[in-house]
């Protein structure tokens, strides 16, 4: 443990008075951002925030306007821009919808500043435009402080990872709280009659310590079953993701106590392990009648990416691609989301620690990205997932700007693409080993108006909308991808044609039309 603790020690740009080595090596918390949303409120509107005594600075109303939404923000990282903090600064999302308003809560962080302790809210109505709302806390909650005092460390400066759900007329919002003491952290449950709070502590649902067999308490998730039962999954490196069952009526763990059973592990080469394993996200799809757990693998600020896996059980197990199970010693995928980079632009690193929901027969997956001109700042991204027929969720190569997917006709499918093949080579390590993004890079594809690709008659592709069809050496290869329409955000274009799939071995592949 001392020796994988110390390959992951790494200064971040600012942390918390009480963090140790332990607290380094949690991923989802060491780069401290604040950021720029564009301007959405009312002059002198008062915000949820102001409930623990704060005061949003009187501003006009200015519209929005996508175009300047931007990779960095470092012109606007005094505390004073809170209420602009929009799609910047977001870090380990999780969203869910009320009424007409989608919800993101994510931890507390900040770009150049002291981190404020209390976890994130932000609020839209379309996916795009957000609004910041304030914090669930106005520091760090007395259980979970408690809890951690009680084994003898001392809290973390900020909270991580929240995860947020309703049950009946009650949202229920769990947190993570890390500390000095190496693994004695625990996740905590705070409730509220509105998604805005005010909020009120409900107990601790699941804890760790440093001694023993176990994971890391931080990064939940909740499945809940069409029969109402109710497991959370959590856990940070170490040895593995485990599952607990909850009391459905208190939201803690069923047996208290009781932290779970191990179901997801990560492989090893030479004897250290290939990187971390975290923030899972787990949703049931009905009508694929199956339950989906992705969970973030390798470093968060450059390697970070996405992996899922899938069971008819909610208690698993989770197989991955190829039907083997997600609690095997050894690396898994598909892997369907991971650091990119499209022709002419710096590129997207960290897109891991995924938020998966939907609206309206639509699943989306929302995480953080990370611009590779500059790693430390945090920008909220949210994409469209595709189902294949499969069964498998594919992810759209460009971030959802709320475009009319209009249908994609034949005549219209011919033309240059830019082709980006989601890649992977296994870095043993964390961040003092994984410092290469490893972005998967663009190159250039033509589908010819004869059937043919890049002028070759061995290789071609069919349109059956909206699945495309790429056949490699007279179809001994096959590449389906779903196609649909998104904005071109390296080139600042409001639409173009994007496709996203898998080739037969289960690698994830993307189209963007120049």
């Amino acid at each position: 443990m001392v020796g994988r603790l110390a390959s992951r020690t790494r200064t971040p740009l600012i942390t918390s008075n009480n963090q140790t080595d332990m607290n380094l090596f949690k991923p989802t918390m060491f780069w401290l951002g604040i950021a720029l949303a564009l301007p959405f409120y009312a002059c002198k509107k008062e915000n949820a925030f102001d409930k623990l005594g704060n005061t949003v600075p009187a501003h006009a109303d200015v519209a929005f306007n996508i175009n300047t939404i931007n990779d960095t923000y470092a012109d606007v990282a005094a505390a004073q821009y809170s209420y602009m903090w929009g799609v910047y600064n977001v870090h380990d999302p999780s969203i869910f919808k009320s009424g007409d308003w989608f919800y993101c809560y994510s931890t507390d962080a900040g770009y150049g500043i002291a981190v404020r302790p209390g976890i994130q809210i932000r609020k839209s109505k379309d996916l795009v435009n957000w609004q910041f709302v304030g914090w669930v806390f106005g520091g760090i909650p007395n259980m979970g402080n408690n809890y951690i005092k009680q084994n003898g460390a001392t809290s973390n400066d900020g909270l991580w990872a929240p995860y947020i759900l309703k049950v009946g007329s009650e949202y229920r919002l769990y947190y993570s709280l890390a500390s000095t003491g190496f693994r004695i952290s625990c996740i905590g449950l705070a409730t509220a009659s509105s998604p805005e709070g005010p909020w009120t502590e409900k107990g601790i649902a699941v804890s760790s310590v440093t001694a023993g067999a176990g994971t890391n308490a931080i990064d939940p998730t909740v499945m809940v079953t069409p029969a109402g039962e109710q497991y959370m999954i959590y856990g940070s490196s170490w040895d593995g993701l485990f599952q607990v069952q909850l009391n459905p009526a208190t939201g803690l763990a069923n047996i208290a106590g009781d932290r779970g059973k191990r179901i997801v592990r990560r492989g090893r080469t030479g004897g250290n392990y290939n990187g971390n394993l975290e923030g899972p996200e787990v949703i049931y799809n009905a009508e694929q009648k199956m339950y989906y757990l992705f969970v973030a693998y390798d470093w968060l600020a450059t390697k970070y990416n996405v992996r899922v896996f899938r069971s008819a059980s909610p208690t698993g197990p989770f197989l991955d691609w190829n039907g083997r199970s997600a609690d095997l010693q050894e690396d898994h995928g598909p892997m369907i989301l991971a650091p990119y980079k499209f022709m002419g632009h710096g590129g997207w690193a960290g897109v891991s620690h995924p938020a998966v929901f939907q609206d309206k027969g639509q699943y989306y997956i929302a995480t953080q990205g990370r611009p590779g001109v500059d790693l430390n700042f945090m920008v909220l991204h949210v994409r469209k997932i595709f189902w294949t027929p499969e069964g498998w969720p594919s992810v759209s190569p460009e971030r959802y700007a709320n475009v009319p997917d209009d249908a994609v006709s034949k005549e219209q499918i011919n033309g240059d693409y830019e082709q980006i093949v989601l890649g992977y080579v296994t870095v043993p390590g964390y961040g003092a080993e994984q410092t290469d993004p490893q972005y998967s890079v663009a190159g250039k594809t033509t589908l010819n108006a004869d059937g043919k690709i890049n002028g070759d008659a061995n290789n071609t592709w069919a349109y059956n909308a909206p699945w495309l069809e790429l056949r490699w050496a007279g179809g001994l290869f096959v590449d389906k991808l779903h196609v649909s329409r998104e904005r071109d955000w390296e080139n600042k274009k409001q639409s173009t044609i994007v496709m996203s799939g898998f080739n037969g071995a289960g690698t994830a592949i993307w189209f963007k039309k120049m």
